[in-house]
């Protein structure tokens, strides 16, 4: 009998080696989740920096902030009044075609305007009323809310 046994166990022995088709892969998943971490805690840090940037000296007021889904289009107008369109410099006049071009939502676009606090107020109302001629009923100021 034990010898039975014995020869079974080589025999199962046998099989089982034969059955199986190399060794079986596991793959493992830390080191990625671990890089993926890493990524993530990257890109949070970094996309705040990534906003448009024409340097301005934005005004203060009492209105609270707005809440934000999609990211506007921004009309910035230095103490100069120099006019830009997100970062790219644009005469008064181009605003509504270019509008127009980079819309995305249509009418229903949102499009903030960013207005040092030292431009003259007259460019602010003109680069406003324009935008407003071109058929954009969605058009914010863009301040800056008073530490009390």
């Amino acid at each position: 009998m034990g010898m039975a046994m014995g020869g079974n166990k080589a025999g199962g022995g046998r099989r089982r080696r034969g059955g199986r088709k190399g060794p079986i892969g596991e793959i493992n998943v830390t080191p990625l989740v671990d890089v993926m971490l890493v990524l993530l805690i990257i890109f949070m840090v970094a996309a705040p920096m990534m906003t448009v940037g024409v340097p301005i000296d934005l005004p203060d007021t009492q209105a609270k902030a707005l809440n934000s889904e999609t990211q506007p289009i921004t009309i910035s107008v230095k103490a100069t009044g120099e006019v830009f369109l997100q970062e790219t410099p644009l005469p008064a006049e181009e605003i509504a075609a270019k509008l127009q071009a980079i819309a995305t939502t249509g009418y229903n676009e949102r499009i903030f305007v960013r207005g040092d606090s030292t431009a003259p107020y007259g460019v602010i109302a003109d680069v406003m009323a324009r935008i407003q001629s071109a058929g954009y009923k969605n058009v914010g100021l863009v301040t800056q809310q008073k530490q009390d």
